[in-house]
């Protein structure tokens, strides 16, 4: 039955499309809505199945003939003008991808294959969910797609920063899309999953779950766009000049590492600087900070089956872990220009996965399947028709000659008198190519199977591979992620859904589902939990590992009477390692005059702890218990920041309440012996044997 209209869901007087009041018997349906309990295609036609597209066998090719695929995703494609449908909120960078040439014995791509070759590409970085005015730090998938302009024609890498995807099937995209946007009756919550709509779909479509407990976990929330792992998500087909076959599946690894904001850090930025991720890639990059990534691939034999030691290929919710399969490198990533204009570039920029060039192939993954005919299928309407590529983001770095013509915002002013092939009029230009002369030759390869609608039995397993990756996570990840599943369901108005919800994570780990439970105030399921590989510690952020500095930010509390000396060899120390120092004081201006003047970037205002990634407080700094620079420095401890102080600067420290010899508080009688110190604690990104003194929160520790 359909559900009841609450009473401030009352529909307006039914009229036509002329605005004329409709006279309705009783019992007939409402002309304006979704009539009948059916399900239908637009024509009306009764459908049998809305979970799988149709395939030549369980394993095989989508249909063409899959009309009610086409119809639902063409729709869905269409839905919203013009802003993406998703991943509206963006940023992005031009840089350049340079090719180690470990690649050429699985691709004849030469972006990959060719040593030392330098290809100019565009990078942009999205949230899923939110609108274009939305905040950066929400929890949520973040895009990470790569336009190659090669010069075999255009690539685009398609990625996310999660290596697997809610869904298995495309034909369910709008689905999954639909709930987790904001509720249609509202417009709220804008950007954010915690609502009944998308824990009722992910409940109940539960190959959700290892997609739902990345995003639940500290990757949902990167620290900065810089130091986000991308995935191609996908396993690809690579073809060398042999027209030799291998699966792959590609992997951004971040120089500078993958870290994550806290909870707290997530809330106040989206709150006083929505922009944060967007300011930070700008601000790197102008800074010469620029983000760096090694491109990686996993590598697979391209056997009949598709799978590896029981992980099929071709399941997008699966992935290989990399202590099985490791990941290896093939490139590097350089982001070292911001976009001149938001609009022309960042907005427009249009990527597919279905853009490739020889040597790299899509598989018969469902999922990629659809992707490839939804990607090109939005970009008519997003941006006014079938001449998108000539827009100056999109063009090729190379010669285009595909005899299309005319068409809305046709610009260019093609030549010749014949386009179409074969012609003797043009002297029977442009000629196809071959495999031998860079031609676009599918390696050929045997399709049959039955005209179904199904997955194949190994896509059925949606339990065992989240448990994985929980029981890889460090314990202040799983507390992080207990935390987030405590706080999203807790935005849950239907019970159903949350003991829905409970009974899927007691599949996964007990201690996870019961400290859930404990906090909504609910039984925990008795079931035990999945059986899985063993834990895999490359899942993991936190770990006993250095990382570089490289346009980190350290805010350094000042005044008229503080050591400006030390400050300036605090500064020179920090920015030899590519850290960047900023002053706060209680006005703006400079400080003292001289080689040691100090520029005040920041004042007790303006400054937040979020934009910092450690505090240092100067000998000389007021003591005035200022209450700004109190809630600046507790924050800053409670988001597990690495502290400094030098001189009588620790007094400061003593009127937050921060204890001078506390976890990654640093103290000394000069600034300079401090830098190297700091510079260390920096390196591990955060002070994390703080996390369980400073965790404000009625769920104990994972330990």
């Amino acid at each position: 039955m359909p559900p009841t209209r609450k009473p401030d869901q009352s529909p307006p007087a039914p009229v036509s499309p002329t605005g004329v009041e409709v006279p309705l018997p009783d019992g007939a349906p409402d002309p304006r809505a979704q009539a009948g309990d059916v399900l239908t295609s637009p024509q009306g036609v009764r459908i049998p199945d809305t979970d799988h597209s149709l395939k030549a066998g369980p394993r095989g090719p989508i249909l063409l003939e899959d009309f009610h695929l086409r119809e639902k995703i063409s729709h869905f494609d269409h839905e919203r003008i013009p802003e993406r449908v998703v991943h509206a909120r963006g940023a992005g960078a031009h840089g350049v991808f340079t090719s180690y040439g470990t690649a050429a014995n699985i691709t004849r791509a030469a972006v990959l294959a060719e040593k030392d070759l330098q290809t100019p590409v565009f990078v942009r970085f999205s949230t899923v969910l939110g609108s274009r005015g939305s905040a950066d730090t929400v929890r949520d998938t973040r895009g990470f797609a790569v336009k190659f302009y090669t010069e075999e024609g255009n690539w685009d890498l398609v990625g996310n920063n999660i290596p697997v995807f809610f869904i298995q099937d495309a034909i369910k995209f709008p689905d999954i899309i639909h709930a987790a946007k904001p509720n249609p009756t509202r417009e709220i919550p804008q950007a954010q999953s915690a609502h009944d709509g998308f824990w009722d779909f992910v409940s109940l479509h539960t190959e959700a779950t290892h997609h739902t407990l990345w995003n639940m976990s500290d990757r949902g929330i990167p620290r900065s766009y810089r130091t986000m792992e991308g995935f191609g998500v996908h396993t690809f087909r690579l073809v060398n000049a042999k027209q030799e076959t291998t699966l792959v599946k590609f992997h951004w690894k971040p120089v500078l590492g993958v870290h994550s904001l806290t909870w707290e850090e997530a809330q106040i930025a989206a709150g006083v600087d929505p922009d944060f991720h967007r300011r930070d890639l700008a601000d790197a990059i102008e800074a010469g900070a620029f983000p760096e990534w090694e491109l990686g691939v996993q590598i697979f034999p391209d056997t009949e089956e598709e799978t590896h030691e029981g992980i099929d290929l071709l399941d997008p919710t699966k992935i290989v872990p990399e202590e099985m399969v490791p990941v290896q490198p093939i490139g590097k990533l350089v982001l070292n220009a911001n976009p001149q204009n938001y609009f022309a570039e960042t907005e427009q920029v249009a990527f597919c996965t279905g853009h490739v060039v020889p040597g790299i192939e899509p598989t018969n993954d469902p999922l990629l399947q659809g992707r490839n005919f939804s990607y090109l299928d939005t970009q008519l309407t997003r941006l006014g028709g079938p001449n998108w590529p000539q827009i100056p983001i999109n063009r090729p770095h190379v010669a285009v000659n595909d005899n299309h013509r005319d068409g809305f915002m046709q610009q260019g002013v093609p030549v010749g008198e014949a386009p179409y092939l074969p012609n003797s009029v043009d002297d029977g230009s442009p000629q196809p190519t071959d495999f031998e002369h860079g031609g676009y030759v599918n390696v050929p390869r045997r399709v049959e199977g039955e005209v179904v609608r199904g997955v194949p039995s190994s896509f059925d397993d949606h339990f065992s591979q989240p448990a994985m990756f929980y029981a890889s996570l460090s314990d202040v990840e799983k507390t992080h992620t207990i935390e987030a599943y405590t706080f999203e369901l807790g935005k849950v108005y239907e019970q159903e859904i949350k003991e829905r919800v409970l009974g899927v994570l007691a599949k996964i780990d007990s201690d996870l589902c019961e400290k859930v439970a404990a906090g909504l105030g609910l039984p925990a399921p008795d079931e035990k939990p999945v059986e899985h590989l063993a834990p895999s510690p490359a899942l993991a952020q936190v770990k006993d590992a250095t990382f570089p500095i490289t346009g980190r930010q350290v805010g350094v509390v000042a005044g008229p009477d503080a050591d400006l000396t030390g400050i300036a060899a605090l500064r020179e120390a920090l920015e030899a390692e590519g850290a960047q120092v900023k002053v706060i004081a209680p006005h703006g201006g400079t400080l003292g005059s001289g080689k040691n003047q100090q520029v005040v970037e920041r004042t007790v205002v303006t400054a937040r702890s979020i934009e910092f990634d450690a505090v240092v407080v100067a000998d000389g700094a007021p003591k005035d218990r200022d209450i700004k620079t109190v809630i600046l420095l507790q924050e800053a401890y409670r988001q597990l920041k690495p502290f400094a102080a030098w001189g009588d600067g620790t007094e400061v420290l003593a009127s937050a309440g921060i204890d001078d010899d506390g976890p990654g508080v640093l103290t000394g009688k000069t600034a300079k012996t401090l830098a190297k110190t700091l510079v260390a604690a920096m390196s591990r990104h955060r002070v994390w044997e703080r996390a369980d003194l400073v965790t404000a929160s009625a769920v104990p520790p994972a330990s």
